[in-house]
């Protein structure tokens, strides 16, 4: 009797692939291999739903391995399962939705023929090896959850719920697994990581309990929201000596103001603009990247310039541009003046060429420095900035000083000899 075979399939944020390989390693534990292709007999499909065309390729997604070879069950997890659950069970009679993520693996080892499978969960062992089931080097670990904002065009906190945060004891306990499994850098993830709080220690309290009480060489924050990027954990990061990867992503949506008020965000462009002055200020050389949204109902050209003309300012390292999708349910839904999707697309393009133009930026002047490079498969890398480098054979699994001398035309440096 062969062991079940089971494929991951990843749609969305850094939180749902941190979420999935932590499902892959729980199956792992209850005797079910994984696998990153070919025959399958059960495929978790952790879907998406921030926008329409997420939630789209989430039911693609589902239809596509209900329809493999072998496969006698489909388990939809994640924010799309949570959300749109009657949808997803009407793609066939194979698919289960399940929006609890802590009880997928138990349940599919159930199904495959494991009933007396021990139920693990996602905080207590969720984390034993360093290489994610998926093959990557830097594992993510989710030490947050949930979100108590209102932002006029997101539906993420219907799926995810309130705020809530993995007590620090834990994420050490988690970081120390990954460690003693090899992993170099440790990726922080949450739905809204700048309000990690638990039993009164706020997330630079957490960063400092990882750096004294754990070996991990580097740890990464995957996306802190204004308000988050306080002077405390500004200056974790700047006395870490690298350990705290000089990097954060810290979303603006907009660079104009009217646009922001429509959006609910809780700050002006300027009050944003302050913020990433006392980064670079309190943090030499970091490494800011954002998410800005194009076409939000209302936005004219001249908001829109507005935005670009802020972007242009602050100089990110790298943009992650989304032209605008209406979710259901949402207050920017009903929002007159919404905006052609002709009109989106031209300023999406606009946008993303100053994104390239901005990472090609920043990679010119990282040639010649020393960067603290983190090597994996395929001869690259990931600076503490979060560049990509292309890097000698023989260096993978090293956390490793290495000086880049070129960059080509995606801002990719060079740093081999």
């Amino acid at each position: 009797m062969h062991m079940p075979r089971v494929a991951l399939v990843n749609l969305g944020c850094r939180v749902n692939r941190a979420e999935l390989d932590a499902i892959g390693r729980e199956l792992g534990r209850l005797g079910l291999e994984v696998t990153g292709g070919g025959s399958a007999d059960a495929v978790i499909v952790n879907t998406c739903a921030v926008t329409s065309e997420a939630e789209g390729k989430a039911r693609k997604a589902v239809r596509h391995a209900a329809a493999m070879p072998g496969v006698c069950l489909v388990v939809a997890t994640g924010c799309s399962a949570s959300l749109f659950a009657g949808e997803l069970e009407e793609i066939g009679p194979y698919v289960l939705v399940e929006p609890d993520k802590g009880r997928v693996a138990a349940l599919v080892a159930r199904r495959l023929g494991s009933p007396d499978a021990p139920r693990a969960t996602m905080h207590e062992d969720a984390c034993r090896d360093s290489v994610t089931p998926s093959g990557r080097m830097r594992p993510g670990l989710k030490v947050q959850d949930g979100c108590d904002r209102r932002c006029t065009y997101c539906i993420v906190w219907k799926a995810r719920g309130p705020a809530r945060s993995l007590p620090a004891s834990e994420v050490v306990s988690s970081v120390r697994s990954l460690v003693s499994g090899g992993a170099r850098e440790v990726v922080l993830t949450g739905i809204d990581l700048g309000r990690y709080e638990s039993g009164g220690v706020m997330l630079p309290g957490l960063l400092s309990c990882i750096l004294e009480q754990t070996d991990v060489g580097r740890v990464r924050l995957s996306s802190v929201e204004p308000a988050g990027v306080t002077d405390e954990l500004l200056e974790v990061i700047a006395s870490s000596g690298g350990r705290v990867a000089p990097f954060l992503h810290v979303p603006l949506q907009s660079g104009c103001d009217a646009t922001l008020r429509r959006m609910g965000r809780p700050y002006s462009a300027a009050k944003f603009e302050r913020c990433v002055s006392r980064a670079r200020q309190a943090v030499p050389g970091i490494s800011l990247s954002t998410d800005v949204i194009v076409g939000f109902p209302g936005e004219t050209d001249k908001e829109f310039e507005e935005s670009l003309a802020a972007c242009e300012r602050l100089c990110f390292s790298s943009l992650h541009v989304f032209r605008y999708s209406r979710r259901p349910g949402t207050p920017a839904a009903s929002m007159d003046a919404q905006v052609d999707a002709a009109v989106s697309a031209r300023r999406s393009r606009r946008m993303r060429e100053l994104s390239r133009s901005c990472a090609r930026e920043f990679s010119a002047g990282l040639v010649g420095t020393r960067q603290l490079v983190l090597c994996e498969h395929g001869c690259m890398g990931t600076t503490g900035a979060g560049v990509r480098v292309r890097t000698d054979p023989g260096l993978v699994g090293k956390l490793t000083w290495l000086v880049p001398h070129a960059y080509d035309a995606a801002g990719v440096l060079d740093a081999r000899s």
